[in-house]
Order: C-alpha cells, then structure tokens, then sequence
C-alpha cells in the first residue's frame, strides 16, 4: 500500500468512527413506513451450517458451536467484514425454522449491544448499507415474538446506521461499495419513520453514480462480470423500492439498467453462468437469471464487445474473451493480467476455464490467480501481460493495484463476428518487444474451435529490444507457453501417442485437442478457485510450449468435439428454462 492509500485509509476510518458516534446520539427512527418484503436470497444449506456452529465466510472456515458470530476468532479482515456485513442472515432466512430465528436475533441484537453505539469494525459505508438491506429485508424474521424494548433498540440501531450513511457515502470507494451505501440509505430511508427527508437526496445521488460509473456499453471501470451482476441487483432493489413508496426512480437510474441488462447477457455462458474475469465467479445459481427478469429489460446482448469482452456463439458452444486493456488505477485493486484469455462451454458443462479469483483463499493464492499463467492464454515464460503494484502491508484490506498493463489492445473481427475474431496486444513490449495475436474461429455449428497464437516482434523497437534479449539468454529464444485449463469436472488424458488430448465432459461429449506440431503438448496439473469451498479444486491445463527463435514464433491448434451428448445422459438444469429465456 502507497503512503497515499494508508493516509486516506486511516483518515477515512476516523472520520466513519467520528459520524458513527454522532449517528448513535441521533434521534432514533421508530417503526416502519410500511410492511418490509425481503428481496435477497439465501442458502439452505449455507443456513444450516451456520446453525450449526460452522461459519464459512470470505474463504475461511470457523467451528464455533455455542459461540456468538462476535466471539468468533478473526482470521482475516475479509472474514470480520463478512460478519459485520450481516448477508448470512439471508441463509438464516432460507431455513426459516425457530432455531434459524433464533440464531439470527440472537447476533443481531448483540451487534446492537456491541457495536450499536458506533464502535467496531463494521461502521464503513459499504458494509452499513449491506447491512441495513439485510435488517430490513429481515426485520420480520428479526421482530418475532421480541419485547418493546428490544424492538426500540433496533429501530434505533437502524436510524443511526442510517443517519451515519447519510454523512458519509461519498466516503465509499466509487462502483459497487458506493453503489451498496447508497442503495441501502435509499431502502432505509423510505422505509423508516422519521428518514423520509433523506431518500430523496440518496436517489439523485446514486443517479449520478449512474452515470459516472456505468458506461455507455453498460460496464463499470472494474471490468469484473460478477461485481456487475451485484451493481444490477442493487440498482433494480433501489427502483423498486423507489416505486413502491409512490416515487418514480431517475432517467440516469433507470438507463443504468437498460445498459447493464444485455452486457450481462453476453457475459453469460450456454450454462447460464457468467464468464470468471477480474476477480469474479460465474454467480451464485440462478441469481444472474432472476435478476435480468426483476430488470424487465429484454433487450438482446450488443454486438461487438460487451466491457471489452468478445463473445463467440455458436450451436451449444459459447466463448468469451477478454480483448479490452485491464482495469486501470484504483479499479484495477482485483483486476487479472487476463488479456486475450478465454473461456468455453459446451452446453451445460463448462470446458476451458480461467483459475479465477483466489482472493478467498489469502494472498498468496490471490496473487496466483491474478497472473497470467492462471489464465486460458499466452504467456512468456516467468512474465505475465500486466504487472502487479506491491502489496498492502499485512491486517490492511485491499490488494495490489496493476502497474503496467498492455498499451494497445485491438480487436478485428473476421468474417462473421460472431464466430471468427481476431485480436492482439502489446503487454510483452516493454520487458521483450514481443506482441501476441490471436485469432479464434468456431465453426457454425459449434463443434469445432479453431486457434492461431503468435507471439512476434512487429515494429523496429520491437525487434531491436528482441535482439538484446535473445542475446543476453544466450541465443536459446524466449520461452513461452499456452494454456487452456479445463474444468475440474472435465476427465482428460493424452491420446494419439501424446499428440493429442481427448476430455471427457460429465454431459458424455468428448472434445480432442490438437496442434500443429510447433511446440510441446502437456498435461499438467491446475487449480480452481470458487468461493464456498475451503481449498482450490484439483483440475488439469493442456500446456503448448515453445520458444522464440526468430522475430515471430506461430502455433496452430483446434479443439473439436468427437462426440455429442448422448441421449440418456440428461444435462443439469435442463428442465429449468434456458438462459436465452431471460
């Protein structure tokens, strides 16, 4: 972390402590506006664990039977955010049962007792207005059967988170925790007694975070697809509660959505989760789904890029490549070196993958999954295509921003756009003089993918930074590789006497990898990152490998499908709608 970001940090934190111990004084709220209807889904099974003692947040696992959620061990700051966050009172809600009620009133009302004052960790904007949406979502299931007194302390504890909110949303780092502060300022306020002046203000400020933060492509600086699934969310809770309360939401809050709806849809593989890019997951299940319907917006994904993202479709088959520069600056805190990486499906089964986000699993694996060798595409050997900033200093929250990142990213689509591009970028110029191209085409019926990967010097600089390279690793080229991780469900071996690689999908189709002989084929082993488990998952990555021994090296290979899916074999979720549905 820069001496900058830790003055801002610490100045920011006593400034949220200052307004928070104000807002506690404050004249508390004293009921509901109106009857509050929750809008968040939670986990069954989630709900159970959690009543069962067993909190898995933020990628760690605490066993803590008969203990409070405030007596908890912190393992990480990402952990007690979670907590103080308060969204596992949605999987509390799920099970629904006296035990899960009593759970949840229990560690409500002890962070009332605790922290209700304006104390404690969980007094930042972001995690007040998640906050609030949960209370209110749950305040039925939080209410029943409690006393006058304690139904006192928590309109209060809410009129003061809210009023806290009120003074200091501008203090969330602009795109989604800003996006939560304010969503949640605007719930409460049309929703408590006595904050009614404020919702107002809180709408026409997030009209104008609308505006600023989400481009005319319907993206957001983050690039991330799932943080723009949460931004959708958010947007679509505060336009309903908007009209619910007889209040028209703003033309730069509705526009919003109409934008960020079809991006969605074109970041959204054949199984109907979203492609995992800069740090987010495909989305918890059916969640993408219902909230493209609760937008109402039936617009179609655009052509050409969706926030620097190509998509090739074709039968079964979808494929989504990242062909934009990174997130830059303080958007860039989860971004990927990800450039020209993709990812594949076929049908219900992903096939080619990223590594993803491996935050959840500390830093080190955070680290990991931000380099490019985590990532389906070409990498020199021991470099990545965008480099990381230094860390923040151990107990600070935040990572790493990037600090050089591809100047050039172009994309030129061939033929038919939406199964042949071409696209390349510059990120090895500077360390090698080297520029990767890459060009995809799928055949019209989806069964066949075919690639060219060139790794080459293309300008004069190029060529002369190229020369002193290959001089100084004593004529023996630039070592380089491409990866295509599979999914861990995917069952792959070397065939053809290891010219070839034959991956079984779960669906029963069989897809062979082939290339044209330039490099060395591998089967190696690799890792998947999603959130909910406790370690990475065990997967494979084919592997090509070759050097550059002259000012370009090209590499031809083709995945084609040698078997479709049986009949007898059902696909999961194939009796739900299909994701085009929405």
């Amino acid at each position: 972390m820069t001496k900058e970001r830790a003055r801002h940090s610490a100045g920011s934190g006593a400034m949220n402590r200052l307004a928070a111990l104000r807002a506690a004084r404050a004249r508390p709220a004293t009921g509901f506006v109106s009857q509050p209807e929750p809008r968040t889904i939670g986990s069954y099974a989630r709900g159970k664990q959690l009543i069962a003692g067993n909190f898995l947040l933020a990628g760690y696992l605490i066993e803590g039977p008969g203990l409070s959620a405030w007596d908890l061990p912190m393992p990480d700051p990402s952990f007690e955010a979670a907590l103080h966050g308060c969204i596992w009172l949605d999987d509390l809600a799920a099970v629904g049962d006296r035990a899960a009620r009593e759970r949840a009133q229990a560690w409500v009302f002890e962070w009332i007792a605790r922290f209700g004052a304006g104390r404690g960790p969980g007094w930042t904007p972001d995690l007040t207005g998640r906050r609030l949406i949960r209370w209110i979502n749950h305040a039925i299931l939080l209410l029943n059967g409690r006393e006058r007194a304690q139904a006192d302390a928590f309109f209060r504890a809410l009129g003061a988170q809210t009023l806290f909110l009120s003074k200091r949303w501008r203090s969330a780092s602009p795109g989604l925790p800003r996006f939560e502060a304010l969503t949640g300022l605007i719930y409460a306020g049309l929703s408590l007694t006595g904050m009614e002046r404020l919702a107002p203000p809180a709408a026409e400020a997030l009209a104008r975070e609308c505006a600023a933060q989400v481009d005319a492509e319907g993206g957001i600086p983050t690039r991330n697809p799932e943080e723009l699934l949460e931004v959708l969310t958010l947007l679509t809770w505060a336009a309903d509660a908007l009209r619910g309360a007889g209040r028209a939401p703003a033309p730069a809050h509705l526009e919003a959505i109409a934008r960020i709806a079809p991006t969605l849809r074109a970041l959204r593989h054949a199984d109907g989760g979203l492609a995992r890019f800069h740090g987010g997951g495909r989305g918890a299940e059916g969640r993408l789904d219902q909230a493209l319907a609760a937008s109402g917006v039936r617009a179609a994904p655009p052509e050409g890029r969706a926030m620097g993202f190509a998509r090739l479709s074709a039968g079964r088959t979808s494929l989504i490549l990242d062909a934009a520069r990174p997130p830059q600056g303080p958007a860039s805190g989860n971004a990927h070196a990800s450039t020209l990486a993709f990812e594949m499906t076929s049908g219900r089964r992903p096939l080619i993958v990223n590594c993803g986000s491996g935050a959840i699993f500390g830093r080190e694996w955070q680290r990991a999954g931000r380099a490019t060798a985590s990532h389906s595409t070409l990498a020199i050997e021991g470099f990545s295509s965008a480099r990381l900033g230094p860390e923040p200093r151990q107990g600070h929250p935040g990572a790493a921003l990037l600090d050089e990142t591809p100047t050039e990213v172009w994309v030129r689509p061939e033929g038919d756009p939406a199964h042949h591009i071409l696209a390349g970028h510059n990120g090895y110029s500077p360390t090698h003089g080297m520029t990767h191209t890459r060009e995809l085409a799928l055949t019209p019926d989806g069964t066949s993918l075919a690639g060219i990967d060139t790794l080459g010097a293309m300008t004069p600089e190029d060529r002369k930074r190229f020369e002193v390279i290959f001089a100084r690793e004593g004529l023996r080229g630039i070592p380089f590789q491409i990866r295509f991780h599979l999914h861990p469900d995917a069952d792959a071996t070397l065939d053809m006497g290891g010219t070839a690689v034959s991956v079984a999908l779960k669906s029963g189709e069989i897809w062979i990898f082939r290339h044209d002989g330039v490099a060395d084929l591998a089967l190696s082993p690799s890792v998947y990152l999603e959130p909910g488990r406790l370690r990475p998952r065990g997967a494979l990555q084919i592997v090509l490998s070759a050097r550059v021994l002259d000012y370009a090296c090209q590499i031809g290979w083709t995945l084609a499908k040698a078997q479709a899916t049986p009949a007898a074999i059902p696909e999961p979720g194939r009796a739900g709608p299909a994701p085009s549905d929405f």
